[in-house]
């Protein structure tokens, strides 16, 4: 009888989960957690910024060495200048255009001058204003590149007026584009991990577009060509580099095994690129030069920008084996096409972004590319990408290149070009010997 009254007992106790268990509401899943400061990540993304700001006077060293001397310090201004005046444009508005609202193709003023970011203000697992200062890098280098290819012939107030006009109009929307989450070539999913296209493409097709409506350097023959210190330009190379490891493991804002692989990828595709270039440039002339090498190893890093966190070595070296001959093709392209790039921009940075950008379709690890895409299909998205942004750039820099010459002046007159930019734009000279 106690058996059977406590096989009742039970029956009620558990009678209720045995009628309505199967309709019970099961509990909520746990929230995701919410990202907290990762002490690690935020140490290598300030050194990684650091690196990254260390290219900008080694884009002036490279760049300065090429020119003609009457024209050094004017030419290593340009970089200088870029950082103090795109830095005021990115804090006031240029970082909110690259980075906020929900539009797919450009930002909002959400966070001018910084608006609302504290110091508990995260992007992922790191302070906001630490990411506003990697991106902030990338947004004064990219329009200081664009001065290599009107080198030597431009007024400092044009050129002033168009990189900040450029900035706002051309590298912050196609910034939101790529890498905002809301971007519509990011939804698209296009691979762009360091800048391929938001970098060097767009800044590349715009120094062509600038070369053009400007026009030739007045000067014939190797006396305009012949650089002034090839010191300075192997020292740039050298600057650049150390700067790219910041510039390609930084990007994926993390301390981790993808920061590594790119950090290494960042190594081997510019030395490949340098042997590569050497070599052909000894085929073709019977000489292996300090720029040659210089110039093949920036297209090697070019090249390894947009696939650098998605590569893995033997994609890395086959990117720098490609690349080489390409730009080296490009470079002599122009005196047939009869264009002045002055100290080659679109010719390794345009060239070579837009090759990067699509062999990082081809060579992508099967992992980075996006479920339910074939590679084939990566590959288009790759060369939309390549397409759009290239098209945007030099349409926009066509128009402003023209309005700022038809306006306040771009190309110095013809006697203070002949004279020198170092004395007639800022009265002084790069060397008293």
């Amino acid at each position: 009888m106690k058996i059977a009254q406590k096989l009742i007992a039970l029956l009620i106790l558990i009678a209720p989960v045995l009628i309505w268990g199967q309709d019970a509401t099961p509990a909520p899943e746990a929230a995701p957690a919410a990202p907290t400061l990762d002490k690690g990540d935020t140490a290598w993304m300030i050194v990684a910024s650091t690196f990254v700001f260390f290219m900008i006077p080694g884009l002036a060293l490279f760049y300065g060495g090429i020119v003609r001397s009457k024209n050094v310090l004017s030419t290593m201004m340009h970089s200088f200048v870029a950082i103090l005046v795109l830095t005021i444009q990115w804090t006031l508005f240029g970082y909110s255009l690259a980075f906020s609202g929900d539009s797919p193709f450009f930002g909002d003023f959400q966070l001018f001058l910084l608006n609302g970011i504290t110091d508990e203000t995260l992007e992922g697992t790191i302070p906001k204003y630490i990411h506003f200062l990697f991106q902030g890098m990338f947004a004064l280098i990219t329009p200081a590149l664009i001065s290599g290819a009107i080198a030597e012939r431009v007024k400092l107030s044009g050129y002033i007026v168009f990189i900040l006009a450029w900035a706002t109009l051309v590298y912050d929307p196609v910034a939101h584009w790529v890498w905002s989450a809301n971007g519509w070539l990011f939804k698209k999913t296009a691979l762009d991990f360091a800048g391929g296209t938001v970098v060097h493409l767009i800044s590349g097709i715009a120094g062509l577009a600038a070369a053009i409506v400007l026009g030739k350097r007045k000067g014939e023959g190797p006396a305009l060509i012949a650089p002034n210190n090839l010191t300075y330009t192997l020292i740039g190379a050298g600057f650049l580099w150390f700067g790219w490891f910041g510039f390609n493991a930084g990007s994926g804002l993390a301390t981790n095994g993808q920061a590594a692989r790119a950090f290494v990828v960042t190594l081997i595709a510019p030395a490949t690129a340098g042997a590569v270039w050497l070599l052909i440039e000894y085929l073709h002339t019977k000489k292996a030069t300090a720029l040659g090498a210089a110039s093949g190893i920036v297209a090697g890093l070019v090249v390894i920008t947009p696939a650098a966190g998605f590569v893995d070595a033997t994609g890395a070296l086959i990117m720098g084996v490609i690349v080489s001959p390409i730009c080296y093709g490009a470079i002599l392209l122009k005196g047939k096409l009869g264009y002045d790039d002055s100290l080659d921009a679109f010719g390794i940075h345009g060239v070579g972004g837009a090759l990067g950008a699509i062999l990082t379709g081809v060579f992508a690890l099967a992992n980075y590319i996006p479920e339910g895409v074939t590679r084939g299909d990566q590959i288009i998205v790759q060369i939309i990408s390549v397409v759009a942004t290239g098209a945007y750039s030099i349409v926009v820099s066509l128009i402003l290149v023209f309005i700022i010459e038809k306006t306040i002046g771009f190309r110095i007159s013809e006697e203070k070009e002949i004279a020198g930019l170092d004395s007639e734009i800022h009265g002084e000279k790069g060397y008293i010997i």
